[in-house]
């Protein structure tokens, strides 16, 4: 049974996708480029970058598929991982809660990355054909922002596909690189939706190949190897001696990210990978189903590149805490009473960086270490998928309900919202669980999607060789970007 990546030559597509990169002087970054952006980056394209803005569309910033840009907005270069650690004053607990942030990706959410790793592959092998194919990015919001960017970039025309009831945001910035947008009916929640339209193109035209994250491996993998490493850097930087790694705490969403933990698990076997979901719509904790406002987390399924048997914990965030969280966060008062409180001026300067799928995360790590007791001795791990920049309207819709934000306000959402945080709605999974969640992606993935039950047990039952293989194709991958660009010749 094939599980691994697809890397064999269609020469056709192939022929056209490297006259494509020579007319528009593309260059492809590799996974170690991206692991390593300062030793391995051509001294040229570094050259380039220092006039490129972060979001610009020119091609150069596929080389800001990393963790490490220097956090600015133009010009910037590569430095340490972009993270930020929460203090005990804001969380309410001892543990050490950092956070890698995604603010300072190309389109500002580190999804761009997962959209590399899923385009790149089937481009540099011929697999897709950018002068007759169009590249559909399914996607609750920002998937499809950084499929539509990343085909920008790569000479590829794309069809975003989205759910109606997103933030303007992503429909105002979409508006400016995808060929064509399609809104689906619903929210968050409505995955389906997403899905049946996909099948809709799929009877409808013939030039469309589907990049769906929720069973594109490659989005698995460009986490295990891109953001695994990221944090074991994190970790190495800030552990003292007696520091412990606790875990990974991260929404569910595609469950890309959840790699992450894949990584981190092989080299501290005792760390926990806990996968967070929505409590108005508790799949993963229940089986249930229903619409919340934590955008980004699509849900009502279990993503087939989830690792389902390697997660240990399941934790469900109430929509209202994240919204109050990020209240907290970026209103003017809320800065005020955060001040109070003594945390300093350029930390609250930074919570902006934390968008509501952010904070969901920060919530389900703060419950992670109520659980288990952590200390101050114990680091756990999550990442801000984006920032505030894509839900200021969300802020002016709240104050437009709730009216104007005031200290007391801020005083009683962080005891509330944060501080208030306890450790319902939360399962530690045991081996059954892990199989009942596990099986759940047989109504959507083999009934539904055309996968077969045969590599659902292959996932489970041989869930070394499985995902291993899966792991293990980043080199691989990089040799055939390196041939690719040999034959633009370019560099």
């Amino acid at each position: 049974m094939k599980t691994a990546i697809d890397l064999t030559i269609h020469e056709e597509g192939l022929k056209h996708a490297i006259e494509t990169a020579k007319r528009r002087n593309i260059v492809i970054p590799t996974f170690r480029q991206m692991k390593d952006p300062e030793t391995h980056t051509p001294a040229a394209m570094k050259e380039k970058l220092k006039e490129t803005g972060l979001w610009d569309v020119d091609s150069a910033n596929l080389f800001r598929i990393t963790w490490k840009n220097e956090p600015t907005n133009t010009g910037g270069l590569f430095g340490k991982v972009n993270y930020i650690e929460l203090p005990p004053a804001l969380t309410g607990v001892d543990a050490r809660i950092v956070a890698l942030v995604g603010k300072w990706f190309p389109t500002g959410a580190h999804k761009v990355g997962a959209t590399f790793g899923c385009l790149v592959p089937r481009l540099v092998t011929g697999q897709f054909d950018p002068t007759v194919q169009k590249a559909v990015w399914p996607s609750t919001g920002n998937y499809c922002r950084g499929g539509a960017y990343n085909a920008q970039l790569l000479g590829c025309e794309s069809i975003a596909i989205l759910p109606e009831g997103m933030s303007r945001e992503r429909f105002d910035w979409l508006e400016t690189v995808a060929g064509e947008i399609i809104a689906t009916p619903g929210t968050e929640s409505n995955v389906k939706e997403i899905f049946d339209k996909v099948w809709e193109l799929k009877r409808t035209r013939d030039n469309i190949v589907v990049f769906n994250q929720f069973d594109e491996m490659a989005n698995h993998l460009w986490h295990y190897e891109v953001t695994g490493h990221a944090m074991e850097e994190v970790l190495n930087e800030i552990m003292k001696p007696g520091d412990r790694y606790a875990g990974v705490a991260v929404t569910s969403g595609s469950a890309g990210t959840t790699a992450c933990g894949d990584y981190l698990k092989k080299l501290f076997p005792n760390s926990k990978i806990a996968v967070g979901e929505a409590l108005q719509c508790p799949t993963l904790l229940d089986n249930g189903f229903g619409a919340h406002r934590i955008e980004g987390i699509g849900d009502k399924h279990v993503p087939w590149v989830h690792n389902v048997k390697n997660t240990d914990m399941v934790i469900a965030i109430d929509d209202e805490d994240s919204m109050g969280f990020i209240r907290l966060c970026n209103e003017p008062a809320g800065r005020k009473y955060l001040q109070s409180l003594g945390l300093r001026e350029e930390f609250i300067d930074q919570l902006p960086l934390m968008g509501i799928s952010g904070a969901a995360n920060v919530l389900m790590a703060v419950k992670m270490a109520k659980y288990y007791e952590l200390t101050s001795k114990d680091v756990v791990l999550t990442v801000f998928t984006d920032s505030m920049e894509m839900y200021n309207s969300r802020l002016k819709e709240m104050e437009e309900e709730y009216g104007t934000y005031t200290e007391m306000d801020a005083a009683k959402d962080h005891a509330r919202h944060v501080f208030g945080v306890r450790t319902d709605s939360l399962l530690e999974l045991t081996y059954a669980e892990k199989k009942r969640v596990h099986n759940l992606k047989y109504y959507t993935w083999v009934e539904q999607q055309g996968k077969t039950s045969e590599e659902l047990n292959a996932q489970w039952y041989d869930a070394e060789e499985y995902w291993g293989s899966i792991q293990a194709m980043a080199d691989s991958i990089d040799e055939r970007i390196c041939e690719f660009n040999g034959k633009v010749g370019i560099l």
